[in-house]
């Protein structure tokens, strides 16, 4: 398929390219920079929300699944993209939010029957919301308690109901009909919980992956990742046909099978939090070695920039892990510049703290950086090279890397990986041919003899024996 050694940009609209002046970034602002992602060599792009919505989570809570917001343009705007993806030879997804939608959208006033609510004296369970507080509130139409997963404002729908099964499906048709190639799954363990809303036990250690803290009191076993989630997959398979669903399930990579018999990708999420050193990333790499279907992600719109989360000085070397891993890659825009968390806005705007991962990209050096002709609705971005104009300009900057590394990946054999021992410090594994080499260590490791096709670092095979510390090579080894 397609997607197999893809990779994949991930465009926040809102952030991305203004088109029209008005210091948010929109859907003929994106069109304009497709040629960008073409040029950086990704076979496809993602695009976060642009639904209509209220924003209390910034277009995932969705009061229009049929509409584009008009902040964002219109359906036209959209079908311009789509013509233009395709003729610059890129893929498009979109996100899908299949497992709530916003406190407005009509359906949440007109069928209540969508929704898992319960006419109960007190909350009916003891679960907690991923924000914090409970998951139950008080519904406003009086018809009890209703649940919701993540905002107040975000009531969860029931995939136990035919009816809504049938509804996501025809949003699914709907977006495949105007030419979408598929979709990102939005929270996808969420999609059922147990019928019976039991309790879910208080929590044992630390969860697996990390969680808000009053989330992480309690063991989710009955509040997400129901027994029978299956079901739910299966109609969203069914409804998309061939194309592809990626899901965003926030499990440990051992608990990904059951939602991959169905989806085509999911994400490793552990890769993602893994601590930056050569065990931890061994560690995440080995949990999926039996899993065909893993997308591997270092970074998206909602959790810390890389460099504020590997360091400065590992973000190369984090592109050449990323770029040379089997399977499809997902790169967020900004990471090929080494943007890091931004400066908020004079009022926070993202109620969980996440502004600062989010801020408009620098094409051009100045203020508002080529991003808009208006106020930018966050401050633009900035990176230590500098804007894409100047890295651009620049042959060894980080943009510059990540167009090689998107290059070699074209060259390397889409499945299999084979660790290679080294010293301990030290990640390194075949693809075919290539040999990558990761020194995460603070001294200087072994350099195998070979010819160096990409280095995160000036390195000299003819030369130099060693490979200084925070560095990574790709070498042929035929």
């Amino acid at each position: 398929m397609w997607w197999e050694g893809a990779a994949v940009y991930q465009i926040y609209p809102r952030s991305f390219q203004d088109g029209d002046g008005d210091g948010l970034g929109d859907l003929r602002g994106a069109m304009q920079r497709l040629a960008y992602v073409a040029a950086l060599g990704a076979q496809a792009v993602w695009l976060s929300p642009f639904y209509p919505s209220p924003d209390h989570d910034f277009g995932y809570d969705v009061s229009d699944f049929y509409a584009v917001d008009p902040r964002f343009g219109t359906l036209d705007d959209l079908d311009a993209l789509l013509a233009e993806a395709k003729r610059l030879g890129l893929r498009v997804l979109m996100d899908l939010v299949p497992c709530h939608t916003s406190i407005e959208h009509p359906w949440f006033r007109e069928r209540p029957d969508f929704y898992v609510i319960r006419d109960t004296p007190e909350p009916p369970n003891n679960w907690r919301a991923a924000f914090g507080g409970s998951t139950w509130s008080r519904d406003p139409y009086g018809r009890g308690w209703y649940l919701h997963s993540f905002y107040p404002e975000q009531p969860d729908l029931d995939w136990r109901n035919p009816e809504v099964v049938a509804a996501m499906s025809d949003v699914i048709r709907f977006w495949l009909g105007r030419g979408v190639d598929g979709f990102r799954l939005d929270a996808l363990d969420r999609l059922m919980k147990d019928p019976e809303l039991r309790d879910d036990p208080p929590r044992r250690g630390p969860p697996p992956l990390p969680l808000h803290p009053e989330h992480a009191t309690l063991d989710h076993v009955h509040s997400r990742n129901a027994p029978d989630i299956a079901t739910g997959l299966a109609a969203l398979r069914e409804a998309a046909g061939d194309r592809l669903l990626v899901g965003e399930v926030y499990l440990p990579n051992a608990e990904l099978g059951p939602y991959l018999r169905h989806l085509d990708l999911a994400f490793s999420f552990e890769l993602l939090h893994a601590p930056f050193a050569a065990d931890a990333i061994r560690a995440a790499l080995a949990s999926s070695a039996d899993l065909p279907g893993v997308a591997w992600v270092l970074s998206n719109h909602d959790f810390k920039r890389l460099p504020d989360r590997v360091g400065p000085e590992n973000v190369p070397m984090a592109a050449l892990l990323l770029l040379t891993l089997p399977g499809c890659a997902f790169v967020y825009q900004g990471d090929e510049l080494g943007v890091p968390d931004g400066p908020e806005g004079p009022l926070p705007l993202d109620r969980f703290g996440r502004d600062g991962f989010r801020n408009p990209l620098p094409w051009e050096p100045g203020g508002r950086g080529g991003f808009t002709t208006g106020k930018p609705w966050l401050p633009v971005a900035t990176a230590p090279g500098g804007s894409v104009a100047t890295q651009e300009a620049d042959p060894a900057s980080l943009l510059r890397l990540y167009r090689r590394l998107l290059a070699l990946r074209r060259e390397l054999p889409a499945t299999g990986l084979a660790f290679v021992e080294r010293e301990p410090a030290v990640v390194a594994y075949r693809r075919g041919g290539h040999l990558v080499v990761l020194n995460l260590g603070d001294t200087p490791a072994a350099l195998p003899q070979g010819e160096v096709v990409v280095s995160t670092n000036s390195v000299q095979p003819a030369i130099a024996t060693n490979l200084p510390p925070h560095t990574g090579v790709d070498i042929w080894m035929g």
